[in-house]
């Protein structure tokens, strides 16, 4: 029979010194509620590629589609950090799960919070606090790392714009009624011609086209956006006119904080099904835990984990306290992917040949953790932004 995975309360304990009673508390609680309700659903949603609609309507009920959005807009009211601290948690169970999340509250709602008028605020922030899943599109087919090179574009006609182009790889494109999309308003200026839209799914002219089959976070929806004579009125720049590489470059640093917590989680989550496997498989009359060869490797991932994660607790702390951060958050996102990867590699190991097998969980974590080195920067992108603060001017 295949395994139930034992829930380890934690293995890898937090310094006490990284995290607050309240903060513990929420961490605890989304835990819970990740084991008791996303947990017996990841499987299934992973097959199936597809999130459950009623899985997604807990998320707004608990709040966790609108962490940090203030009170007075029907959010939570809480800080960056207890997004993050969601993110992990959801992340442990599904990755995809994480995602979600992370999106909505590390991109899209920072962006609205941010560079939104106080209109803006007052009608999208809470549509995304009670019910509305938001996507960000930014990348297009020939614009990833080059992110400026975009060739979606903005006309001014009449009191607002007409958008046309196409995006590609819009995390919870399937399920959004909000887009924050990017298009180019005055090409001769390069990147300077850039701005932020808010868009809803309803415009005339725009369009889901196809939701991409992934090799991981395959319950987690990613779709082409196609805009053809897409009307947008004025009111829905975000921010200024031409100031969207501003808004794209600032938010992403955000969220690569938040793709770190995914990181994290899905690292902590196969390390403990590991753990748990290591426990109950006996060779040679003991169980393989017993054998300081498989002790090492677990030590070792432990530890590169523990590193992983202080490096997100602490960027995210910074960004709260209004420090700079852009270098620590390309780190610990650059950090967190590989360990996440080398992580879920180890454990595949650990369950020998029924790692490679869908009937156990160390496959899923395996498929999920090769992401993070790809989307919202790649690890090549997070080595550049870091080597040029380091190094600094030459």
């Amino acid at each position: 029979m295949p395994q139930t995975n034992p829930v380890i309360s934690d293995p890898a304990p937090r310094p006490l010194t990284s995290i607050n009673d309240e903060e513990s508390l929420f961490r605890q609680s989304v835990r819970e509620f990740a084991e008791n309700q996303v947990r017996p659903l990841a499987s299934e949603m992973d097959e199936q590629g597809k999130f459950s609609s009623d899985l997604l309507k807990q998320f707004f009920d608990l709040g966790l589609m609108g962490i940090a959005i203030p009170e007075e807009y029907g959010g939570q009211g809480g800080s960056f950090f207890n997004s993050i601290l969601a993110v992990e948690e959801l992340s442990r169970v599904d990755a995809s799960a994480g995602v979600i999340v992370d999106v909505q509250n590390t991109l899209v709602n920072n962006a609205i919070l941010r560079w939104g008028s106080e209109d803006q605020k007052k009608l999208y922030c809470t549509r995304l606090a009670s019910g509305t899943v938001g996507a960000y599109a930014l990348s297009e087919a020939g614009s990833g790392s080059d992110a400026f090179g975009l060739a979606t574009r903005a006309e001014a006609r009449g009191d607002g714009f007409v958008l046309n182009g196409r995006k590609l790889w819009i995390t919870n494109a399937y399920e959004a009624g909000l887009f924050i999309v990017f298009a180019n308003a005055a090409p001769e200026k390069g990147y300077r011609g850039i701005t932020a839209f808010v868009v809803e799914r309803d415009f005339p002219g725009f369009t889901v086209g196809k939701k991409e089959n992934k090799l991981g976070i395959r319950a987690s929806s990613t779709c082409e956006l196609i805009l053809e004579d897409c009307v947008v009125p004025a009111a829905s720049i975000l921010g200024e006119l031409g100031k969207g590489y501003k808004i794209a470059i600032e938010t992403l640093n955000e969220g690569r904080i938040g793709i770190g917590a995914q990181m994290v989680g899905v690292a902590q989550g196969s390390l403990e099904c590991g753990i748990g496997y290591a426990k109950e498989r006996s060779q040679f009359g003991q169980p393989i835990a017993k054998f300081q060869g498989v002790q090492f490797q677990i030590a070792q991932i432990a530890t590169e984990l523990e590193a992983a994660r202080l490096m997100v607790y602490n960027a995210a702390r910074l960004k709260d306290a209004g420090e700079d951060y852009v270098k620590q958050a390309a780190m610990a996102k650059l950090f967190t992917s590989q360990v996440a990867e080398r992580t879920a590699s180890q454990v595949v190991e650990i369950y020998g040949g029924y790692g490679y097998t869908k009937d156990y969980p160390a496959e899923k974590y395996y498929r999920d953790a090769k992401i993070g080195k790809i989307y919202e920067g790649t690890s090549n992108m997070q080595l550049n932004t870091i080597a040029k603060l380091v190094i600094g001017d030459m």
